[in-house]
C-alpha cells in the first residue's frame, strides 16, 4: 500500500480539475494513492474523476451526495483509516496544483525532523504559475504556538501540510461550517511538540474569483468570527500566552475585515450583522483594551466607534492648532 495518502475534494471545478490532477500524477515522490472525492458536483467532474482513475491505479474516486467541503475531506480521512496503511496525509483543494517536489520535501523533512507535521509555503496566483526554481532553504523546526502567532494564514489553512495519519485518529472538520480550517488545523498543531516548515511556496492557491471565499456575502462569514472564539478559548485553556493574544487580536481583525466586505455587498438584511458585528468588536474592545491598545490600533477603534472617533480627531486637531498658537 501507498505510504502517502492525497485528499482531493471535488465540487464544480471542472475547468481546474486536471490542473491539479496532473500536478499530483507529475510527484518526483511517487508512493501515494490519490483520493477524488466527487462531493456530488453537478458539471462534468464526476465523468473527469473517473476517466483519471483507469489511467493510473494510485486513483480512488469516491462519489457522495454533497456535503461540503469539511464532509468531503472527512470522506477522504474515513476512507484511509479504513482500506489504507498509508502513514502519511495531505490536502490538495481542486482548483489548486502542488510543485512536483511537494510530497518528496515534505515527507523528507518530517522523517529528518522527526516531527507529525510538515509544512511549506503557498502562494496566491490567478493563473499559471512557473514551478521552475530551485528550493534552497532546509527545514526550519518550530514550536506550534510561535508558528501560530508569526505565519497567520500558513498556520490555519489545511492545504500545503503533510500530516502524519494519527492526527486525524480523533479530529475532523466541522460539517456545515464555512472557514472549516479555522476550527481545525490549529489543534492538530498545538497537539505537537515541533513542526518543520520550508518557506519555499511548494503549494499554489488559486485565487479563483468564483469560488467560496470570493462569493457574495453571506452570515456564514460569520463562522469565522466564532471560529477564532474557540481558538481564544483554546489559547487561554492550554496556557498559550502569546497564541492567547494573536487569537484576541485576530477575532477583532476578522470582524473588522467582515464589516469592510459587507459595505460592498448587496445583502439584503447586512443593517442587522452590521449592528450585530459592532456590537460583537465593541464587546471584545472594551474586554481586551489592555491587549488591543488604542494608540496601536486606531483604525480598528474607527470602525467599532466611527463618531467617537470623529471627535477625537477633531478635538486633537484643535489641540494641536491651539499648541501651535500658543509657540
Amino acid at each position: 500500500m501507498s505510504k502517502i495518502s492525497v485528499i482531493v475534494p471535488v465540487y464544480n471545478v471542472e475547468n481546474f480539475l486536471d490542473r491539479c490532477i496532473e500536478s499530483i500524477l507529475a510527484q518526483t515522490y511517487t508512493d501515494f494513492e490519490l483520493i477524488l472525492v466527487d462531493d456530488g458536483s453537478p458539471d462534468n467532474c464526476p465523468q473527469l474523476c473517473d476517466e483519471w482513475a483507469k489511467k493510473d491505479t494510485r486513483i480512488v474516486v469516491i462519489h457522495q451526495k454533497n456535503g461540503g467541503l469539511s464532509a468531503a475531506r472527512n470522506t477522504g480521512i474515513d476512507w484511509t483509516f479504513q482500506n489504507s496503511n498509508s502513514e502519511w496525509i495531505t490536502f490538495i483543494d481542486s482548483d489548486d496544483w502542488i510543485h512536483p517536489k511537494y510530497l518528496e520535501r515534505l515527507l523528507y523533512n518530517a522523517i529528518e525532523s522527526n516531527v507529525d507535521v510538515s509544512i511549506c509555503g503557498y502562494i496566491e496566483t490567478e493563473g499559471e504559475t512557473s514551478t521552475e526554481y530551485k528550493i534552497l532553504s532546509e527545514a526550519q523546526i518550530w514550536i506550534p504556538e510561535d508558528f501560530y502567532v508569526q505565519n497567520d494564514v500558513n498556520a490555519i489553512i489545511a492545504c500545503a501540510k503533510l500530516y502524519r495519519k494519527e492526527c486525524f485518529e480523533k479530529v475532523r472538520f466541522p460539517l456545515g461550517r464555512l472557514h472549516e480550517d479555522e476550527f481545525t488545523t490549529y489543534k492538530i498543531l498545538f497537539a505537537c511538540s515541533k513542526i518543520s516548515f520550508i518557506p519555499e511556496p511548494l503549494y499554489f492557491y488559486y485565487v479563483n474569483p468564483h469560488g467560496i471565499t470570493k462569493s457574495a456575502w453571506t452570515p456564514k462569514a460569520l463562522d469565522s468570527v466564532e471560529a477564532i472564539n474557540e481558538q481564544i478559548k483554546f489559547m487561554k485553556h492550554g496556557g498559550f500566552e502569546k497564541g492567547y493574544k494573536k487569537a484576541v487580536k485576530r477575532y477583532a481583525l476578522i470582524i473588522c475585515i467582515i464589516i469592510n466586505r459587507m459595505q460592498q455587498s448587496k445583502f439584503e438584511e447586512k443593517k442587522k450583522y452590521f449592528s450585530l458585528l459592532k456590537k460583537l468588536l465593541r464587546k471584545h474592545l472594551l474586554k481586551y483594551r489592555k491587549m488591543i491598545l488604542f494608540q496601536e490600533n486606531k483604525w480598528i477603534y474607527e470602525i467599532a466607534y466611527p463618531n467617537g472617533m470623529k471627535l477625537y480627531w477633531i478635538s486633537k486637531s484643535l489641540i494641536s492648532k491651539v499648541t501651535k498658537g500658543k509657540k
